[in-house]
């Protein structure tokens, strides 16, 4: 991608907007978007290949009639398929259906995977843009079919046909693409699901769009990745003592559910934290106590006893859920408590699984919690089932069916105070303040026991070095993904804060001072 920034398609339209507005012709911009697809599909069939171009009815069909007259140029055998009439064409797309001179068949007159059609080598997908508001249903529906059922691979232009720019979703029926081209930035919908799936490989195509539109757009959606976030990046020092790094408490569960705190202390300690803490019920000291070495250890009994621990302020990030219990009412209630001493404090802290089922059906008690002190970073790592049962009703009509996860995300972070890692293939990390990030670095490997807990942990770690909120969950999601990457097939959740320091270093160069050739004499 050019950059980190998503658009969504009013943004997109309100910069091709700003761009023609300065001096670029629509018409200009179309052709470039038509080389743009032309130059992809080059590369995906064989020279003198025969390609079928599906053309719809606006500027995404017109991007196909550029690209289909391009090729049949570069002595290709192009057949050109046209959803609806030609005299319906308007604007910049009719101008382009204007320079075809070969033959135009009405879509509804060409059937794929008959005999005839047997030696295509590409489809290319200029039906529908990422606009699309409303289901494809009929021909276009048969034709979307027909086109996924082939074995042929398939190049489509902006989104595949069907997937809505925006959310993701499927519209009724979807292309998926072998490979998509898109232009000057990716949408949200490239990288949210199914539309990450249905996309194939993504391709940002530079069609002279001015970068400036940016400044003017504003974008608060971006791609997860270090360029969001490595300039706060906490660094080590030759001068840092262990608690300029942060001192990050880890609350531990019973003694059979144990385990998961330790997964997250260690990966708050791998991730840089000075110094990590684990407080455990009594039930759990000795279990805890045989499995933790660099990792520090104290008693505590209720939320009284982690208000003494925290009475420390050098403790200054807390973690709790994993492990912790939400069971039956009694755990419930006690995991509450413990969350409300914790938010008495000043210290950064992070909900995770039992801390937030816990407050099911009382998240109002929870946000007042967060909202009074709204300079405390507070992040909250739902799944989907806990965030279905922590955020409900959140809209106005009480109902979230509709929404992107992009827009639950940042509807929820408004609602809670709070930055919300909503997790999954496509985590959405949002904070209150309307920057929302979309991560697609994770692999399917990370989804095992224990590695949402791991998650935890680094976001702990990093906060505990005084990283941001935002910033601080973003980084810790893409490190999670990652280190899931660099594992592979295999993969437990033990394993990931142990090659966590292999990431950290391929993140850039160390930021020590080197000695130079005087130094050694």
């Amino acid at each position: 991608m050019l950059g980190v920034e998503l658009l969504t398609t009013s943004e997109m339209t309100e910069a091709d907007r700003l761009t023609i507005a300065a001096g670029v012709p629509g018409i200009d911009l179309m052709e470039a978007a038509g080389r743009a697809v032309a130059y992809q599909a080059m590369h995906m069939a064989p020279s003198g290949g025969r390609i079928i171009v599906a053309c719809g009815p606006g500027n995404n069909g017109g991007d196909g009639f550029i690209a289909a007259r391009l090729l049949m140029e570069s002595r290709y055998k192009v057949d050109l398929i046209l959803l609806g009439e030609i005299d319906a064409l308007k604007g910049d797309a009719r101008r382009a259906a204007q320079k075809w001179t070969g033959k135009i068949i009405p879509l509804e007159n060409f059937d794929i995977g008959t005999d005839s059609t047997t030696d295509i080598t590409l489809i290319i997908d200029a039906l529908f843009g990422a606009g699309l508001m409303r289901d494809v249903e009929g021909e276009a529906a048969r034709f979307i079919d027909q086109i996924n059922q082939s074995e042929t691979a398939v190049l489509s232009v902006d989104v595949p046909s069907g997937i809505d720019g925006n959310s993701g979703k499927v519209r009724g029926a979807a292309i998926k693409a072998t490979k998509t081209v898109t232009f000057f930035r990716a949408k949200p919908g490239h990288l949210l699901m199914p539309g990450r799936v249905h996309c194939g490989a993504l391709i940002t195509s530079y069609i002279g769009i001015r970068p400036g539109v940016l400044q003017e757009i504003k974008p608060k959606r971006w791609a997860n990745g270090p360029g969001l976030w490595l300039h706060s990046f906490p660094a080590p020092t030759l001068n840092d003592h262990k608690y300029d790094r942060g001192h990050a408490l880890v609350i531990s569960g019973g003694m059979t559910t144990s385990g998961a705190a330790r997964l997250a202390a260690r990966g708050a300690l791998r991730a840089g934290a000075g110094l990590v803490t684990m407080a455990s019920p009594k039930s759990a000291i000795m279990v805890n106590a045989m499995h933790l070495n660099a990792i520090m250890l104290m008693p505590f009994d209720g939320p009284d006893g982690l208000i003494d621990i925290l009475a420390d302020t050098r403790k200054n990030a807390c973690l709790i859920g994993p492990g912790c219990g939400a069971g039956d009412t009694t755990r419930r209630q006690a995991t509450r408590d413990n969350v409300q001493a914790i938010l008495n404090t000043d210290c950064a802290t992070v909900l995770d699984a039992d801390a937030l089922t816990s407050f099911a059906g009382r998240e109002q008690e929870l946000f007042g919690a967060i909202k009074k002190n709204p300079s405390r970073p507070v992040v909250l790592t739902p799944h989907d089932g806990e965030f279905a049962r922590l955020f409900t009703a959140m809209n106005e009509n009480g109902n979230t069916k509709d929404l992107s996860k992009l827009d639950q995300g940042a509807l929820a972070a408004r609602r809670s105070g709070a930055t919300i890692i909503l997790k999954g293939a496509d985590t959405v990390i949002a904070s209150p303040d309307g920057r929302c990030a979309i991560n697609e670095n994770a692999p399917p490997e990370l989804a095992t026991a224990g590695s949402g807990d791991v998650l935890a942990g680094i976001l702990l770690g990093l906060l505990a070095q005084k990283m941001l909120p935002f910033e601080a969950a973003s980084a810790a999601v893409w490190l999670h993904g990652a280190a899931g990457a660099l594992l592979g097939r295999g993969l437990i959740a033990e394993d990931l804060p142990e090659i966590l320091p292999k990431v950290l270093q391929n993140l850039g160069p160390s930021s020590l001072p080197r000695h130079n050739s005087d130094d050694q004499k």
